[in-house]
Formats: structure tokens, sequence, C-alpha cells
């Protein structure tokens, strides 16, 4: 699980409570069911209508994507890929399917065996941005729900409140009541805009942000990859792999043929 996430969004919830508090307002007045189901209500089944049923059940998916911490470690990356091009230019191809069999990373285990195969190398790029594409894709319309969500909740807010209005006009006889009945309606909206600047659009960042970064993992593996079956040296594709990183994020140690070599 990656805190940051989980702590950027209470600590947006605490600071709207607690300058609501600090300028002397009861928690209690926050607490109102009915602007809640118009607002989350309404906007659950905005989203609902908006979205075919086989994208709606990708949201429990959607939210530990953006939940969850990476796995991969770029520069982890880099050094197995620079390991098994010192394996392949010493060992050959062959020895590469002992090496890959284990990896964690699917998408470099299907490009290394495709490798191993002897499968074209056009051929090997072709497929692995097909599915580079279809993760980017998948990625996108994760975060579309979100973003759809955050765009709903304002204006679910604001129909809360216009309903609340309507209901305070209708009670004009007794004006001691038009304070509170007032703030009631207006609590609506500050779910709505609440909601979708706290929680639902910085959600829809968060998958964004974390989906460049590892359809950026999976260019720098094609890279690695391609450079492999062409037999380049390991000093080359170690290079070549770093140019995919910050440059203040990553040294670049001398690799000579055979060095750090898993495959003996």
């Amino acid at each position: 699980m990656e805190m940051t996430t989980i702590i950027g969004i209470l600590a947006g919830l605490a600071a709207l409570v607690g300058g609501f508090l600090w300028e002397g307002g009861r928690i209690n007045g926050l607490m109102q069911g009915a602007a809640a189901l118009i607002v989350f209500g309404g906007t659950i089944a905005a989203v609902v209508v908006s979205f075919p049923l086989a994208r709606l059940k990708t949201i429990p998916k959607a939210l530990r994507f953006a939940f969850t911490r990476q796995q991969d470690d770029t520069e982890q990356l880099i050094e197995d890929m620079v390991n098994m091009a010192t394996s392949a230019r010493r060992n050959g191809v062959l020895s590469l399917e002992r090496l890959v069999q284990d990896h964690p990373n699917s998408f470099l285990r299907e490009g290394i065996q495709m490798v191993v195969d002897g499968t074209d190398d056009s051929l090997l790029k072709q497929i692995m941005e097909l599915e580079i594409d279809a993760v980017e894709q998948k990625h996108e319309g994760y975060a579309k729900i979100f973003e759809s969500a955050g765009g709903y909740a304002p204006t679910m807010g604001i129909i809360g409140t216009v309903m609340g209005l309507i209901h305070v006009l209708g009670s004009l006889s007794e004006p001691t009541e038009l304070g509170p009945s007032i703030a009631v309606a207006f609590t609506a909206t500050l779910y709505g805009v609440a909601s979708a600047n706290i929680i639902f659009l910085p959600i829809a960042s968060k998958i964004k942000s974390r989906s460049a970064d590892e359809i950026q993992n999976m260019e720098l593996l094609l890279e690695g990859i391609l450079a492999v079956q062409n037999g380049e040296h390991p000093n080359l594709v170690r290079k070549k792999l770093i140019s995919f990183t910050p440059v203040e994020r990553y040294s670049v140690p001398a690799v000579k043929e055979g060095f750090n070599e898993t495959a003996d």
C-alpha cells in the first residue's frame, strides 16, 4: 500500500474540517445525510449511466492501481537487462531462458522468450508495442471513470443546494428557520466540490502518473530486449536504458564482458 495517496486525501479532508472548526463551526453542521445522498448517490448514478458494466467492473482494479506501491524498480530493470545482454553475448540467447523464467516482470519474460524463440525483431517490436498501447488504454479507462465522477460531483452539489433553497423559499413563514436551512442547503455544494477536488480528480491524476511510470518502464524494457536480440555490448545497452531515467538518479558503472554474469 502506498501511503502518500491516503495521507493526501486525509490531509485535505482534515484541512477543510479543521478550518471550518477554527472559524467556530460545529462538526454536526457538516453532517447532512440528505446532502450526502443527493451528491454521492447522484454522482454514482451518473457514472453508472456513463460507462458500460464491463468498464465499471474495473473500478476495484483502478483503486488498487492508485493505492498500491509500484513494484518495478527502474534501476533494477536496467541491471537485469545489462546482465542478460552480457549472458547473450557470452553464452548465446538460449542461455536467457533460464535467466528470465522466474523474473517478476511479465513483459520482460514475454519479450525475452520471443528472443529465445527466434522471433523476427520487427515482429517482436510490433507485438510488444501493441501490448504497451493496450496497457496505456487500460489505464486511461481507469482515470476517465474518476475524472467523470469529479465532473459530476460539483454539479450534483449545486443541484442539492438548489433543491434545499426551494425548500427554504417554501418556508418563508418561519423567518427564524431561514439561516440554518440555507446553511444546510449549501452543504451539498461543499460535498460536491470537496469530493471532486480532494478524492475523485486527485485519484485520476495519480492513476495517470503511475501509468506514465509503468509505460516508461515498458518502453525501457522493449529497448533493452531489442538491444539484447541484436547482440549489443552491455555498456551500450546500459547507456541506452539510462536515457529513460533522470540522470541524477542513476550512476553509470563500467561493464565488462561477463561482469555480473548470472548465467555461469
